[in-house]
């Protein structure tokens, strides 16, 4: 089990009789409720824990459990702490303090909040999830509570990118440092305000900040998924994301250190034509292909960019690199 800001646990580098009480352990020290198992004699399963500034970021597969938090519990101790999860695979089945009972499915994103008693079971379960103080949530308590608890598909719009930032998370928390942890820990608030708000259509209650940091964070995935497209400009970004052109560039080179839209864009595009000529499995791809599917559409203007940021042409980086994994 690794020390630090991220630890890892893996149920069978751990003595099997340890297994249930170390993960349950980990587990809870964000989220104090009563685990139980029916497999904890031989309990097989994973925990990614990071510290993310005052967010906790936990990525888990486990078999079957149950979590209670009683009334008892709320009355005895309440660190007034928001659990958001997103479920990747299995079932859960979720009542709160209403008796209300929730049926989770994969590809479900849930929150739930410390001062409500809750019991969940879980059936064969992999997923990532977020604690984090209720205080950094910009929004009012008493707006939430017809969405505590609810399983909400996290298909398109703000709830997919929140999804996939959040599995992003995961596989890249353990090379994060101290203070990049913090920020993302940041950001990954700022989407869960933007999706609460959008899901209770009350952007408006949002700072201007969180608005202005959750837009450029959809504006970032949204080029990453169109990279591909030489027509991607500023103007039908701004379009497809509601805003205009002179907004965006204000936002935008405000949350990336003075780097412009357009600039950003480029860098993407060349770092993924250095990762696909790099690769084995593309050497016999033309270096025009690999540029038109990064969005150049004039080869001289790509190798002009290329050699530009890394100092030799596209061919002289496929040749050297390739050289290098033979």
């Amino acid at each position: 089990m690794a020390a630090g800001t991220g630890q890892v646990f893996r149920g069978e580098e751990v003595p099997r009789k340890e297994r249930f009480d170390c993960w349950r352990e980990l587990l809870e020290r964000t989220r104090a409720c009563d685990t139980t198992s029916e497999h904890a004699d031989d309990f097989r399963a994973e925990l990614r824990r990071s510290e993310l500034g005052e967010v906790v970021l936990l990525g888990t597969s486990f078999p079957a459990a149950r979590f209670r938090r009683t009334e008892r519990m709320v009355r005895r101790s309440d660190a007034e702490v928001y659990h958001l999860s997103f479920l990747q695979q299995g079932g859960m089945e979720l009542t709160r303090g209403d008796d209300r009972t929730e049926l989770l499915a994969p590809g479900d994103l849930h929150l739930v909040d410390s001062s409500t008693p809750y019991d969940l079971r879980t059936f064969g379960v992999s997923g990532v999830g977020i604690d984090f103080p209720a205080a950094l949530l910009p929004l009012p308590p008493e707006r939430l509570r017809t969405l505590l608890g609810r399983g909400i598909p996290a298909r398109a719009g703000s709830a997919a990118l929140l999804s996939e930032f959040l599995l992003g998370l995961d596989r890249q928390a353990a090379a994060l440092g101290p203070d990049e942890a913090a920020r993302m820990g940041a950001v990954v608030v700022d989407l869960v305000a933007a999706w609460l708000a959008r899901e209770l259509e009350a952007e408006a209650v949002l700072p201007e900040e969180a608005r202005h940091r959750a837009l450029v964070q959809e504006v970032r995935a949204f080029v990453c998924r169109n990279l591909h497209d030489p027509e991607l400009t500023p103007a039908v970004i701004a379009a497809a994301h509601h805003v205009s052109v002179s907004h965006l560039h204000r936002v935008f080179t405000c949350q990336s250190q003075g780097r412009t839209l357009a600039a950003w864009i480029r860098e993407r595009r060349l770092e993924r034509a250095h990762r696909e000529l790099a690769d084995p499995a593309r050497r016999t791809t033309a270096v025009q292909t690999v540029a038109a599917r990064c969005g150049f559409a004039r080869a001289d203007d790509f190798s002009r960019a290329f050699r530009a940021a890394y100092g030799l042409s596209p061919r002289e980086h496929r040749q050297q690199s390739l050289a290098g994994a033979s």
